[in-house]
């Protein structure tokens, strides 16, 4: 299953608007966090939807780095929750 990479923080983390709207304000790690993954899910959205070329290798790399930030945002959801 492939994650629709236009998708924002709000749209993956639906239940939890209170949380990101809190985190937002309070918190510049998860502001740097949300930063990057809405920067990253663009590259990856302008190399999937051919945009911008390139290599297999830089997509996963991107891809994973993706996942690592969404994984600590999630983190940071659960211990404010």
């Amino acid at each position: 299953m492939t994650l629709d990479t236009r998708q924002t923080l709000h749209s993956l983390f639906a239940d939890h608007g209170d949380a990101l709207h809190a985190l937002k304000l309070d918190d510049a790690h998860f502001r740097a966090l949300a930063e990057r993954h809405d920067a990253l899910s663009k590259e990856i959205h302008r190399i999937e939807t051919e945009i911008e070329p390139a290599s297999d290798d830089r997509l996963e790399l991107l891809k994973k780095e993706r996942l690592a930030v969404l994984d600590e945002i999630s983190g940071l959801i659960a211990r404010r929750n």
